[in-house]
């Protein structure tokens, strides 16, 4: 089976959470191109193609992976303006975040998102996690950008 091939965006502070994720992404064989934004206003420029992103080519991203505890504009105000914005709101966005705080998962479903994972905190359950992620969003799963109609 041959998965999406579309960018990764991964909106993450932690250099750790994005080294480790990164690392077992590779260890997977996923070769999808990933951006990385550390926070909520620059994942916003990215995606609105604004400030440093004016000029760029950045791409839509197939998936995006969102920190909801970010500097800044914090995650949950990235995923409500990304979901009521018609451009992006069918980029599937999976907040993967350290908060298990029930108000938080709520509200998230509310705006839309499109899952919500708790980051475990032993590496292995991480690794375990990740490769769950993988499986599910990069194999099992066809994104609407990879239709063309």
């Amino acid at each position: 089976m041959t998965g999406s091939t579309q960018p990764l965006l991964l909106i993450e502070d932690s250099d750790e959470d994005f080294a480790a994720f990164e690392r077992i992404l590779r260890k997977a064989s996923i070769t999808n191109t990933i951006y990385r934004c550390v926070d909520g206003d620059e994942a916003l420029d990215f995606l609105h193609h604004k400030g440093q992103y004016s000029n760029s080519k950045a791409p839509r991203p197939g998936i995006i992976l969102l920190d909801l505890n970010l500097p800044g504009t914090d995650g949950r105000e990235v995923l409500e303006q990304i979901k009521q914005d018609n451009e992006l709101k069918m980029i599937p966005v999976v907040v993967f975040t350290t908060s298990s705080n029930p108000k938080d998962i709520e509200v998230c479903y509310r705006y839309g998102v499109n899952g919500y994972i708790i980051k475990p905190i032993d590496v292995k359950k991480l690794m375990r996690t990740i490769q769950v992620l993988i499986d599910y969003w990069f194999e099992a799963v066809i994104l609407p950008n990879s239709v063309r109609g």
